[in-house]
């Protein structure tokens, strides 16, 4: 689940000065648990709710270096009805993008942010598939495959993702219940592992490499209630072929609210997971010598219903992310690396994971 998104897009939307009022608010569409999610079609964009996003991180090898990766596509309705002039120009939708590197080798992190309203050679997306880019980064379904490419400076990623399982629809089929109030809701699905094949350059240097993805498409007009800091979410690869999906938002008060997750088995079958299922336990802290933000250093997971106990770990300690030409919001993303036992066996892993509300609270923002 990818709330930052929520908070990274309401926060451009004021910082262009784009506020609306209640009543343009409540005319966006809501999450509904009776929609049913259809492809490709809902890979493409959905300009009737308020937010949206498409996530991708990953861990690659090369022969001289490690990586991880993430490039995520933001779109954010400013007003619910389509412009009324018929022009190229005329756009109603705001398009921030992240893109990050992680060395893991060198143990260095770099990371880059774009933002462009729709238009032509700017931003967009498509409506019936997935195809979406800001100025040259670009994300986009080419058959079975999914295609990368984005370049910034010295960096650069030119990846080719293959789904490995099908798509993972979470909650109840895509409808995903972030709190309390049903407002607080979203669609949302991943594929959970893809085989990433292609270019990483860094420093003027390529590297041919390939590993394994994660895609997360959510889209919806949620809020966050006053008192939620933040969030702790994860995407988990297992090496037995077990993915595994777990997120829980934090009070102001340091309360944990109830997690919950997805567990996708090798043959690509779903277990859903919530409440007592799950137990999320940070280990140690890390403090940022850029915002002086306190983080976790590590984190214990464990999953009842499976017999599963990780040990979670960055793989490198300072991958912060502050999106100061865009969004001015700071979060905490990174690869991650994992070993322990599942079902009684041991394992070791990759992923990615994201904290928010650490820098700064999100509560009341959205």
């Amino acid at each position: 689940m990818r709330l930052v998104s929520l908070l990274i897009l309401a926060c451009f939307a004021l910082i262009v000065g784009s506020a609306h009022s209640g009543a343009e608010e409540s005319r966006f569409l809501q999450a509904d648990p009776r929609r049913a999610l259809e492809f490709p079609r809902d890979h493409g964009k959905h300009p009737d709710f308020q937010t949206e996003w498409w996530y991708f991180t990953g861990n690659l090898t090369s022969p001289d270096k490690d990586f991880g990766f993430q490039l995520t596509f933001f779109r954010r309705s400013l007003v619910p009805e389509p412009p009324k002039l018929d022009s190229h120009w005329s756009a109603r939708d705001l398009y921030p993008a992240h893109f990050a590197l992680t060395d893991k080798t060198e143990k260095r992190f770099y990371h880059f942010d774009l933002i462009a309203r729709e238009g032509p050679n700017l931003a967009g997306a498509a409506a019936d598939d997935l195809d979406v880019y800001v100025r040259n980064w670009r994300v986009k379904r080419a058959g079975a495959c999914v295609m990368l490419d984005a370049q910034q400076g010295d960096a650069a990623i030119k990846l080719t993702l293959t789904p490995l399982k099908p798509i993972v629809l979470h909650g109840k089929n895509g409808y995903s219940r972030k709190g309390d109030d049903e407002s607080q809701s979203s669609h949302y699905y991943s594929f959970t592992r893809l085989a990433a094949r292609g270019t990483v350059t860094l420093q003027g240097k390529e590297y041919a490499v390939e590993g394994l993805a994660w895609m997360d498409h959510e889209f919806g007009s949620s809020i966050l209630s006053k008192d939620q800091a933040g969030w702790d979410w994860f995407s988990l690869q297992l090496d037995d072929g077990t993915d595994l999906m777990v997120f829980h938002l934090r009070k102001k008060d340091g309360a944990s609210e109830t997690p919950f997750g997805t567990l996708t088995s090798p043959d690509g079958s779903v277990t859903k997971l919530a409440g007592d299922d799950i137990t999320i336990i940070p280990r140690g802290q890390w403090r940022s010598p850029a915002t002086n933000a306190l983080y976790p250093a590590a984190w214990t997971i464990s999953v009842k219903k499976t017999d599963t106990t990780l040990e979670v770990a960055p793989a490198v300690p300072d991958q912060e992310l502050s999106a100061r030409r865009s969004t001015q919001v700071t979060y905490w993303e990174g690869a991650v690396n994992l070993r322990g036992r599942h079902q009684g066996k041991p394992v070791t892993g990759v992923g990615y994971a994201e904290l928010t509300g650490y820098a700064h609270s999100m509560g009341g923002r959205l």
